[in-house]
């Protein structure tokens, strides 16, 4: 795919723990990010490892698109995490404050308020065809053990709220709930519970993926679906098993804040990208 001397440039960073490889394909018409080559990458034995994997691709329509990539191989509809880093990459080497980002999601907005870049992830989905379920339902109270609550946010979200975040057995129940006929195209399970009307503790099984240490679209997910049940206001703060973030639903979206980490800068060798394309 690559050549025999082509490497690949990319770079590891991390939002409150939430990891990623980002890969910049704008030169390369198409992108360069297969199913297996995700799959190989995201080997935190063989590979890199990660979270999420974003690639960046020259947009028409936006200042960037941007693709995600779950560790198995399978592509994420949306990576509120990662969407920040790469914002925060781009506008520090560009100079600006201001970003527009397509994905599968739709046009995305970032800026930067002061030291922080916030993303609008865009308006939550609260219809059930939307999300998607495989059948109209009460989003609230699912007819699920627990009464979780539905919300999609470019990504299926299934929302539990638990008196103990931390005791919540997020490896036994993620999977079970990630896999449930009610989401056809699988679903991010959450387990939060409530601190104060204005602060959430927040725990994260990801589709694809498994227990990660923080999730974008699952903390903008968990706050749209604590303010639905009377629990908290429109804006709190997700305390996350790597950090904490801060969601803001206001009328033009859901914008999201958090720890930006760039970590390294490296190089994929022909050899690797030959066995993992």
């Amino acid at each position: 795919m690559f050549g025999e001397t082509t490497p690949l440039a990319f770079a590891k960073m991390h939002g409150a723990g939430n990891d990623f490889v980002v890969i910049d394909s704008r030169a390369r018409a198409g992108g360069v990010v297969t199913a297996e080559l995700a799959r190989a990458i995201g080997d935190r034995h063989r590979g890199v490892g990660f979270d999420q994997l974003a690639e960046l691709r020259a947009s028409d329509t936006a200042d960037l698109d941007l693709d995600f990539w779950n560790s198995d191989g399978s592509r994420a509809g949306a990576c509120g995490n990662a969407t920040r880093c790469v914002a925060a990459s781009v506008m520090n080497a560009r100079g600006t404050d201001r970003l527009t980002i397509r994905t599968a999601r739709g046009l995305l907005h970032a800026e930067r308020r002061g030291a922080q870049v916030w993303v609008n992830m865009g308006a939550p989905i609260l219809d059930w065809q939307g999300v998607p379920l495989a059948r109209e339902v009460d989003l609230l109270h699912l007819p699920l053990p627990g009464g979780p609550v539905a919300v999609g946010m470019g990504n299926p979200h299934c929302i539990h709220f638990v008196p103990d975040a931390d005791a919540a057995p997020v490896a036994l129940r993620g999977p079970e709930v990630e896999h449930d006929p009610l989401f056809p195209e699988a679903t991010n399970v959450e387990f939060a519970s409530l601190i104060a009307p204005d602060h959430l503790r927040l725990r994260v099984w990801e589709r694809g993926t498994g227990i990660t240490l923080a999730c974008g679209s699952g903390a903008c997910a968990t706050a749209v679906a604590a303010h639905q049940r009377g629990l908290t206001g429109r804006r709190v703060v997700i305390e996350a098993d790597g950090g904490r973030l801060e969601v803001d639903w206001r009328e033009d979206g859901v914008w999201l804040t958090g720890p930006v980490a760039h970590v390294y800068d490296g190089l994929f060798t022909p050899a690797f990208l030959a066995d993992g394309a």
